[in-house]
């Protein structure tokens, strides 16, 4: 019976161990035995692009890279919300708040992506924007657009002389509805937001547009074309406030008088292509795109109008690229961000040809993604735009003589370039090994305390097992004793 409970003890210490040291050595980061990771995934060819009209704008030398259809009428969904943006950056002052009215929620279907706000309730400018542009808000496009037209019935009266950015004051919606400034403001806030639209469209150059809402929402007299939707991410872009926003991949909201808690909702943006750039690093055919960054962009989808998204992009050559495809049938909805990449990679490559001259250093991971192969992993870190100093940067530095300086070379972790030619020696950290081998040289610390234990576990087996074998020969011991005795007599 005692041999009994002294082998349970023994067995029990034994699974104790074992399990300690197996969380030990999984908490010391042992890799894993599978092979895991991103695969390389070739992008379609275009001629299996799937969708109603693309175009590669170059905003850089005014140029049509490449396009298909993109003068065919198309409805744009929540592309709709560029020029939404566009305006109520021109307009509203960030830091201000808006109130929901219900005249804006009136329009907000069921089926609309929504931000989440309520009636009444109080936001900053600046969480519209988030929620416009992420989230993609209706809810959030009807407010903005309700607080530009109050702006410019407060700012630009029909009584003044002065005009807004569009060059009207609010004169021009009270002859364009034909309807007093008291209806205007009380129920027609969203129609003369339109009009301003509109107004902007003809402005930069979108001859093939027509707006009736701020969001989005189908209607047959709501429309525009890929060539102009790239023309109005063109002009939008030109506000660091609206890269800053197409830029973000998620946004946590702050609190509001109906939202009495910060981060009552999270958001993301729904351009995939901004988390996995390299995805536009290669055409189909495998060659090079030499696409700098993914700067961000908006998507758009309804049953009418399938699904479509424009971005804004940039070239190794520091060229901005403006990149639009549209109406993308439901049954290939899943591919969307693969032929959107597919229409950046070949763009960008064309645009490359017409000027292949290196300016801005980078790959498709200057937006640094996770997600991505190894071999697309960043280069540089992070993205500067065309036009702003490239400090601490140098490809290569030649003497008098014309040739390169080997001094000239910095450290990829500093921000600078690297040779493509010379591949960094491994440090002993990073030198194959057995995983046991690489454990203890990186986890020295808890390699001693496993150690330790398993020292311990040993001296306590040996003192065990003396201890089992003088119990199970007591009778020898004793006999022993009892002959002694005798002969001592």
């Amino acid at each position: 019976m005692i041999r009994t409970q002294i082998r349970n003890k023994i067995l029990s210490a034994f699974t104790a161990v074992a399990i300690t040291v197996s969380c030990l050595l999984a908490a010391g980061g042992f890799a894993v035995s599978a092979e895991v990771g991103q695969p390389e995934l070739p992008v379609p060819a275009l001629s299996d692009v799937h969708c109603a009209s693309y175009c590669v704008y170059d905003k850089t030398t005014d140029m049509y890279v490449i396009s298909y259809n993109m003068n065919e009428k198309i409805y744009p969904a929540s592309q709709t919300k560029i020029m939404t943006c566009m305006l109520a950056l021109d307009y509203l002052d960030t830091t201000a708040k808006l109130t929901t009215s219900e005249t804006a929620m009136a329009t907000v279907t069921a089926d609309s992506s929504v931000m989440g706000i309520v009636v009444g309730e109080k936001v900053k400018v600046s969480e519209l924007l988030y929620g416009l542009m992420l989230p993609s808000g209706n809810d959030a496009a009807n407010v903005l657009a309700e607080g530009v037209i109050d702006v410019i019935f407060e700012k630009y009266p029909e009584t003044g002389t002065e005009t807004g950015p569009d060059g009207v004051n609010a004169q021009y919606f009270i002859d364009a509805l034909g309807d007093t400034r008291e209806n205007i403001l009380a129920n027609r806030k969203i129609e003369a937001f339109a009009l301003l639209m509109n107004l902007r469209a003809e402005a930069i150059g979108c001859d093939g547009t027509h707006f009736t809402n701020a969001c989005g929402l189908h209607d047959e007299n709501h429309y525009t074309t890929a060539r102009d939707l790239t023309q109005m991410i063109a002009a939008a872009s030109e506000n660091d406030d609206f890269k800053t926003l197409i830029s973000s991949p998620s946004h946590v909201f702050q609190a509001t008088n109906m939202h009495r808690a910060d981060a009552w909702a999270y958001v993301k943006s729904t351009d995939y292509l901004l988390f996995d750039p390299w995805l536009a690093c290669k055409t189909a055919n495998g060659t090079d795109s030499h696409l700098a960054a993914v700067v961000g962009g908006k998507t758009g989808t309804t049953s009418a109008a399938g699904k479509g998204v424009t971005i804004y992009t940039v070239n190794e050559n520091g060229h901005e690229l403006m990149i639009s495809i549209c109406g993308i049938p439901a049954e290939y909805y899943f591919y969307t961000t693969m032929y959107l990449a597919s229409v950046t990679a070949h763009g960008h490559l064309a645009c490359w040809e017409n000027d292949p001259v290196t300016r801005i250093p980078g790959t498709t991971g200057d937006y640094r993604t996770v997600n991505a192969p190894a071999s697309e992993q960043p280069e540089f870190d992070p993205l500067h735009f065309p036009g702003d100093e490239l400090a601490d940067y140098s490809a290569e530095t030649e003497d008098a003589s014309g040739e390169t300086d080997p001094a000239a070379e910095t450290d990829p972790n500093s921000g600078g370039g690297q040779s493509q030619t010379d591949t960094p020696s491994p440090t002993p950290d990073t030198q194959e090994g057995s995983p046991l081998v690489l454990f203890i040289k990186n986890n020295k610390e808890v390699s001693i305390l496993i150690g330790s234990i398993m020292t311990a576990i040993m001296i306590l087996n040996i003192v065990l097992i003396i201890r089992i074998n003088k119990m199970k020969h007591p009778k020898v011991r004793k006999t022993t004793m009892r002959k002694g005795n005798h002969i001592g007599l």
